[in-house]
């Protein structure tokens, strides 16, 4: 029997298209479609539970996105041969949904939600992240969960001067500008991407064509929603209890207090809680301990929500922030570089109460980090770590990776890429930069920008321009249409504001940026107003960051291993291995060197590393002997190998021996070849022939032993 099922087809251009699917998979999940775009296809799904837990005044959301190997026809690695857990490229597409979809759940929704994407099938031309939003907000769409969307993400890439939408994965590598966009018909919700020093206004075109696209796949998960036989209605809830008296009571305590300590400007952060923490315990030290123990959750919301109205309301008011800092005010910084003696480069960037400690350190190709991926597979010579503990914000909590270190490490990186020379000679390593968080009171991602420019610079990475980021942020009244832009926000602002805007950059332009918004509304100007702002805010800080280093070194640090690249013909990369590798082992042990050899087209490519400089010399000799072609007429300094009745066979290179006939050790008659040499003795000899059919080498000691008198 067949199972009916409902689509909706999009035109994107190209003569390409974008089906969603609902109705025949997964039909005991409370939504679920399938997403392709060509034979690339998406199954997402959602759950949600009916009743929340008590006391919970937050939506318990998971977006989970999951390449399935079967897609693309490969087997898993490792020993289970299985999919294990997330990779990082499958942690940032699912934050890129999370954080488009997040803001669009009621505020008083709080029943636990599962979103699943999973990849089931894949050519590897069209690049699955850009679909994975639209197939979650689909499956919401045609879910009873209620959901302010739909929503959709499209990529958008500048590829020879053209912006494509959702470009085919080989055309992406093409693109001065890549960014994926969230949005629902009538707003920007989410930006992510990186470019080569782009202008203001190149983002903001990207923005628009995008946002034009994503009107159109919005409006196809309507068209699908009304192909349904039946009605979906929303499911009705009520996950908060309330009390309205207590409510009322505490914003009349309260909310005076708040505007006042906001008012006050105090720049510390950790006095400024204890200031809000006060005025709290104030107000509950007024209620029967019964009744505060009883109303503990409710106060707990209560007092969140009239701390956000009171900063809120002293900014759009007075102009000013929390630290008393003007809104495009940039907070006092310090750097320092080479503070770890022992690194291979360092540096400490320190703004206002954030700080990072960042390390650079360089090795060879046999560090670079592997990408097994179900569509990607690739090595990265460039690789940056972010580690957030628990005291930079003076907590305790567990060390481990989080979702959001890896988010963050990856806008640093994407910011700093663009500077990095491109491996060869100028170049030779692979890079690994660690910014460890010591401090944090906002923009800790872009502290690492900074930090990690400066520790580049410090280790002798040509980067040709210093790299800064800033953190922008927005307090907005919707209903009176005023509107703050604030440079350089807070840990507060962000938590308490209505946009977090992240943008990295050279002094000639932007090189990555992220934006979340929480809020309806925001237009293209008000975002061209913080992109300018941005930018007078990235040159502050390249000019502070610029009176400690503003050019990388000339040379590297002493400890940081030399590479030297040499080229040698294909046909000889066997016998530089030797067998099992004998050869390149015993080079590597005597020189005290690591030693990479790759096969690339008709070369093979060799680095050779060491910190001592004698030691690269001396496998470049030793190479050059394996690699040089014998020629006759030429004296070379052999070594016995092996003595037998008619001579000796000498190795006169690494792996290449000629006979040394017993009527060519002397002038003189030589009855046994022992009498005269020994296995394993050096001597030298001259090549008289090479035998034009075998190869074979024809050797003599006596043509270089004066002919005595009376011999012919």
């Amino acid at each position: 029997m067949a199972i009916p099922s409902y689509t909706k087809t999009v035109d994107i251009g190209d003569g390409r298209t974008i089906s969603i699917e609902t109705g025949r998979l997964a039909r005991q999940a409370d939504g679920a479609v399938v997403v392709r775009q060509g034979n690339t296809m998406l199954l997402a799904t959602v759950v949600s539970a009916q009743k929340a837990s008590e006391n919970i005044d937050f939506m318990p959301l998971s977006v989970d996105y999951q390449e399935k190997y079967a897609a693309t026809g490969r087997f898993p690695g490792g020993f289970f041969k299985r999919e294990a857990r997330p990779s990082e490229y499958e942690i940032l597409i699912a934050r890129l949904v999370d954080r488009a979809l997040r803001p669009l759940f009621p505020d008083d929704y709080h029943a636990e939600t599962q979103v699943m994407i999973s990849l089931i099938s894949a050519d590897k031309k069209d690049a699955p992240d850009a679909l994975a939003a639209l197939a979650a907000s689909a499956a919401l769409t045609v879910s009873d969960v209620p959901f302010a969307g739909p929503i959709s993400e499209v990529r958008v890439a500048r590829i020879d001067g053209k912006y494509v939408i959702n470009p085919l994965l080989d055309d992406i590598e093409r693109a001065d500008l890549d960014l994926i966009i969230a949005a629902t018909m009538d707003n920007i919700m989410m930006v992510e991407g990186e470019m080569e020093e782009v202008d203001e206004e190149d983002i903001i075109e990207a923005l628009r064509i995008a946002h034009d696209a994503i009107k159109v796949q919005c409006q196809a998960q309507l068209d699908l929603l009304e192909l349904l036989p039946e009605k979906v209605v929303k499911r009705e809830y009520s996950h908060e209890d309330n009390d309205e008296d207590l409510k009322q009571q505490m914003h009349s305590f309260l909310y005076d207090k708040m505007y006042q300590i906001a008012a006050q400007c105090n720049p510390v952060k950790k006095e400024r809680r204890e200031a809000f923490a006060a005025a709290l315990q104030e107000f509950v030290d007024t209620l029967e301990p019964a009744v505060a123990e009883e109303k503990a959750h409710l106060i707990k919301r209560y007092f969140g929500a009239i701390e956000k109205d009171a900063v809120r309301t002293f900014v759009l008011k007075e102009r000013k922030r929390l630290d008393g800092r003007a809104l495009d005010e940039i907070r006092p910084i310090w750097t320092e570089v080479d503070y770890l003696p022992a690194a291979h480069g360092s540096a400490i960037f320190t703004r206002g109460e954030t700080q990072s400690l960042t390390t650079v350190t360089l090795g060879t190709k046999l560090n670079e980090q592997v990408i097994d991926g179900a569509v990607i597979e690739d090595k990265l010579n460039f690789i940056l770590h972010y580690n957030f503990p628990g005291f930079s914000t003076g907590e305790v909590k567990r060390t481990f990776t989080s979702r959001r270190e890896i988010g963050h490490g990856n806008l640093a990186l994407r910011a700093l890429k663009p500077m990095i020379p491109q491996q060869g000679e100028q170049n030779p390593y692979t890079i690994r930069i660690v910014s460890d968080i010591l401090e944090s009171n906002g923009s800790s991602s872009m502290a690492t920008v900074c930090a990690g420019s400066l520790a580049l610079m410090d280790a002798g990475v040509q980067i040709p321009k210093a790299v800064s980021g800033i953190a922008m942020g927005m307090i907005s009244n919707t209903e009176s249409g005023e509107y703050a832009i604030l440079s350089d926000i807070l840990g507060d602002e962000d938590h308490l504001g209505d946009m977090d805007f992240k943008v990295a950059g050279t002094i000639d332009g932007i090189n990555a940026v992220q934006m979340d918004i929480k809020v309806d509304g925001l237009s293209f100007n008000v975002l061209k107003e913080a992109l300018e702002q941005a930018k007078k805010g990235r040159l502050h800080i390249l000019e502070e960051m610029n009176k400690t280093m503003h050019k990388a070194r000339e040379d590297y640090k002493p400890q940081v291993p030399r590479i030297e690249k040499i080229t040698i013909p294909k046909e000889f990369i066997g016998a530089i291995i030797g067998p099992g590798g004998k050869i390149i082992q015993e080079m590597q042990r005597e020189t005290n060197t690591v030693i990479v050899l790759e096969e690339v087209g008709d070369l093979g490519v060799i680095d050779i590393a060491s910190e001592d400089v004698n030691g690269i010399e001396a496998v470049k000799a030793r190479i050059r002997s394996i690699i040089a072609i014998p020629e006759i007429g030429e004296v070379y300094q052999g070594t016995i190998k092996n003595i037998v009745p008619f001579g000796a066979f000498v190795e006169i290179m690494p792996g290449k021996e000629g006979l040394l006939h017993i009527s060519e050790i002397d002038w003189r008659r030589i009855e046994k070849v022992e009498d005269e040499l020994t296995s394993g003795e050096k001597i030298e000899v001259k090549l008289i022939d090479i035998d034009n059919k075998t190869g074979k080498l024809k050797l003599s000691r006596k043509a270089l032993i004066p002919r005595p008198q009376g011999r012919n």
